[in-house]
């Protein structure tokens, strides 16, 4: 699991999309033949700042989506967005897989693949410069994706922790 600071509970009246990221077939051979089951990794958000990821497992697809958005809703993340974009540059590992985010002017649009791209769009990041480095795994990139937006600081935070003003903060 990602270890995260700003874990919030959701309230159930939020509406939360959820996006399916991967899945996978994996087979158990036994005696009478194989056993095929499904992994599904799924990513849900309301895309305005919540945002949370989830991995289900059934001998039914439509089963393991399902649990993976139940796990996902257990497992959200705050994030500060601000003007469609993100606050400030970021890195984040997890296993073998690292990401960097950066801010991006608006009109951009979200450049990030695959993984990534389902969690900045499920966030409600509409401009974000992403890159990923090592692995492709989507299990690791979404980890390191969601960690990398959870160790983000609003400027208000900032100079809340620092004790001083807005235009401190921003003169730098």
């Amino acid at each position: 699991m990602v270890e995260t600071k700003n874990v919030k509970p959701v309230s159930s009246d939020v509406e939360l999309k959820d996006r399916l990221v991967a899945i996978n077939r994996v087979t158990k051979v036994t005696k009478g033949g194989r056993a095929f089951s499904f992994a599904a990794i799924v990513v849900v958000g309301n895309e305005s700042g919540v945002v949370g990821y989830g991995l289900g497992k059934a001998s039914e697809v439509t089963a393991a989506i399902a649990k993976g958005v139940e796990a996902a809703k257990k497992n959200i993340v705050k994030v500060p967005v601000l003007k469609g974009s993100i606050p400030h540059e970021q890195s984040a590992k997890f296993g073998g897989a690292e990401v960097l985010l950066r801010p991006a002017s608006h009109g951009t649009g979200v450049k990030a693949g695959g993984a990534m791209r389902a969690v900045l769009e499920s966030v409600g990041i509409t401009d974000v410069l992403a890159k990923s480095k090592g692995s492709s795994n989507p299990h690791n990139l979404v980890k390191a994706t969601i960690k990398a937006l959870s160790e983000l600081r609003d400027p208000f935070t900032v100079a809340q922790n620092r004790g001083v003003s807005m235009e401190k903060v921003f003169k730098g």
